[in-house]
């Protein structure tokens, strides 16, 4: 039987909320291990002169417990 951890982390970024996606889980890799799956739990923007100049993400991270 394995256990399973699940941590929300938010994460942002200027060019879209793929990538925002992908550094939260890079981030989150640099001190936790076997992560599993993410899940966007929801999507932001960050809006100046009619322009999107942030993509934020609010994601569940799933790991495995040894």
């Amino acid at each position: 039987m394995s256990i399973v951890k699940v941590i929300e982390v938010m994460a942002n970024s200027p060019e879209s909320w793929e990538d925002a996606t992908r550094k939260a889980v890079k981030q989150a890799g640099k001190t936790i291990k076997n992560i599993r799956s993410v899940y966007v739990k929801e999507q932001t923007a960050v809006v100046r002169n009619e322009e999107i100049t942030e993509y934020r993400v609010n994601v569940k991270l799933s790991f495995q417990i040894n």
